[in-house]
């Protein structure tokens, strides 16, 4: 058996993909070591809107913590453990937003989207743009069978994104999750799947 395979698989760390792609109006990229200052600025600038739906925004924030961040970001991105992707305006290059692809089982495959926006650019479509995107990336880099946004059942801007990108309500999972509040929750599923095959 080939040393990257396992039970006829190909390892996903030998998986060649590329780590930059663009949309009409982004550039798209893993993350990379400088990006923290860029990242910090729009998190602060974002940081009442967050809090209500990003655990990760009630960490201690600082440059060296997104730093720190980036950087881990990458190399989970190398490894193929994460694929976190940085939104950038093309334009003039501008950090928009956060988004990736997470939760995944290679296996089949299938991938989860999530995604942020910086205040300061919210309501002009980006994360629209970009979950398309990354869903269309998804569908042609990565073979995907499924692909996934979740999203608080509360989130009604979230779950707008998703229907905007092209994906379809699933299903609703009731109190499933608890919020960053603490308070249990449900939530929704959105769905895009590979186009069947002709035969």
């Amino acid at each position: 058996m080939d040393r990257g395979t396992r039970g006829g698989r190909t390892s996903p760390i030998l998986r060649d993909f590329p780590d930059a792609f663009e949309s009409e109006r982004l550039l798209i990229r893993a993350p990379r070591p400088g990006d923290g200052a860029a990242v910090q600025e729009a998190i602060q600038e974002s940081l009442a809107e967050l809090l209500a739906w990003m655990p990760w925004a009630h960490e201690p924030q600082s440059v060296d913590a997104s730093e720190a961040f980036a950087r881990q970001a990458q190399a989970d991105f190398l490894a193929r453990r994460d694929l976190p992707l940085f939104l950038f305006r093309r334009d003039d290059g501008m950090f928009v937003g956060g988004s990736g692809l997470h939760g995944f089982d290679w296996s089949v495959p299938s991938f989860g989207i999530g995604y942020w926006v910086r205040t300061g650019m919210a309501g002009q479509g980006f994360a629209t743009e970009a979950a398309a995107r990354i869903a269309d990336f998804a569908f042609d880099e990565l073979a995907a069978e499924r692909v996934e946004i979740w999203c608080d059942a509360k989130n009604e801007r979230s779950a707008a994104v998703a229907t905007r990108a092209g994906f379809s309500f699933e299903a609703r999972l009731q109190r499933n999750r608890r919020n960053t509040s603490g308070k249990v929750t449900d939530s929704l599923c959105f769905v895009r799947l590979a186009r069947a095959a002709v035969a």
